[in-house]
């Protein structure tokens, strides 16, 4: 630094120190010039020297400078979205400082801008993705003649991965619950494509399992091996009554049997869709017996996987089943009948799960939850619990 500024005051004196030298010697040697000529000599001496000068100042001072400004200015009217700022180094070691810090501006700026824009692009295609799956959640579900259907799914983000749908076909109603993992945008992709082949395979092919297998072959060359989709699906039949299970590596299916005021697990099949190749010697359907009034409940991991602390903090406990088995069966009877109602068992999950959570929302999943019911044409719905739950019961966690 100091050598610079020793350099340029040298050069700036000695430009402005010749013009007296000349003139003490063209009085000394040349005496006999003409004083016009003398003067035209000086003139011309002094225009050199301010063009030193003006060349050092613009060299120095005015080019960098002015660089900065029109990169400012291209900046500010958006011109260097796709250029990289750099002012390159001056002969002026101070103004190289004040330089470098201006570019680091500019530059950190320059990305914060382009990460807000894409930012705000990410966030649209996220409020798409949201918009599509609340029309598909928030649609009115297919009517089972003989089932009472009370159904729910929320997601922990602003997409979920988790859902349940349910499908009708001549005389079969097909109804499932899933969970996508990997989680986040990928996740609900799955799940669309899933869904839409799950809904054009029941229209061919009767079997839940066949649905899964054909399901299965089509996507598992087209997903990557970390992406998995667990599921739990039934099969009713109306005009037999008769009800039917598949399962891909989802949780329990439970039924309530109100013959014997206990629920039962029925365990569910290891195997996800797209961890093997070809699943049909895997996936099966089987028959359940389902009778009048009894209850079904299908759900996503995050109903036995919540915990009774604000966040994880390896002190916390999960629901687990068996606390899932004591809310459904201590669900209440309607009100002058000797059997519990879909709706007061989801009622009750919902109650005594909000409770174990200390009326926090730590939803750290999505939660998908689906009560069916086996009813008779005497169930009457005016008879039945409301379908909103009191506040008393209910704080900040709910549907």
């Amino acid at each position: 630094m100091k050598s610079f500024y020793t350099i340029f005051k040298i050069i700036l004196l000695l430009s402005l120190a010749i013009n007296p030298v000349v003139f003490v010697v063209s009085d000394l040697y040349f005496k006999d010039l003409p004083i016009l000529t003398k003067s035209i000599i000086i003139l011309v001496i002094t225009l050199i020297n301010f063009v030193i000068i003006l060349l050092l100042v613009k060299k120095f001072y005015h080019d960098p400078i002015r660089r900065l400004e029109i990169t400012i200015k291209h900046f500010l009217v958006g011109n260097l979205k796709d250029s990289e700022i750099n002012f390159g180094k001056t002969p002026n070691t101070h103004l190289n400082y004040a330089l470098a810090f201006f570019w680091k501006t500019l530059n950190t700026l320059k990305n914060i801008k382009d990460e807000f824009i894409h930012g705000k692009e990410i966030k649209w295609e996220v409020e798409l993705g949201k918009e599509i799956q609340w029309k598909m959640l928030t649609k009115k579900h297919v009517e089972v003649p003989s089932f009472e259907i009370i159904a729910r799914s929320k997601p922990a983000w602003e997409i979920g991965w988790d859902s349940y749908d349910i499908i009708e076909q001549d005389e079969n109603y097909y109804i499932y619950v899933w969970d996508a993992t990997g989680h986040w945008v990928w996740a609900w992709f799955i799940m669309i494509m899933v869904n839409a082949l799950v809904s054009w395979f029941s229209k061919i092919y009767k079997s839940w399992a066949t649905v899964l297998i054909k399901t299965n072959e089509i996507l598992k060359p087209r997903v990557k091996a970390n992406l998995l989709m667990s599921m739990l699906l039934i099969r009713w039949n109306e005009a037999e009554k008769r009800l039917f299970m598949t399962w891909a590596g989802h949780e329990y299916l439970m039924i309530y049997k109100q013959s014997l005021g206990k629920t039962f697990r029925i365990k569910s099949g290891w195997v996800a869709i797209w961890m093997i190749k070809d699943i049909s010697k895997l996936v099966k359907e089987q028959e359940i017996k389902f009778e009048v009034w009894d209850i079904l409940v299908l759900y996503s991991d995050w109903v036995t996987e919540a915990i009774n602390r604000p966040k994880r903090d390896w002190t916390e406990e999960l629901y687990w089943e068996n606390r899932l088995e004591e809310a459904i069966n201590t669900a209440p009877n309607m009100s002058g009948k000797k059997y519990k109602s879909a709706r007061s068992v989801f009622n009750n999950i919902t109650i005594n799960l909000s409770k174990f959570m200390w009326y926090k929302p730590t939803q750290l999943d999505d939660v998908t939850l689906a009560v069916i019911q086996y009813k008779t044409p005497d169930y009457k719905k005016e008879e039945d619990f409301p379908d909103e739950i009191a506040k008393d019961f209910i704080t900040e966690w709910n549907w």
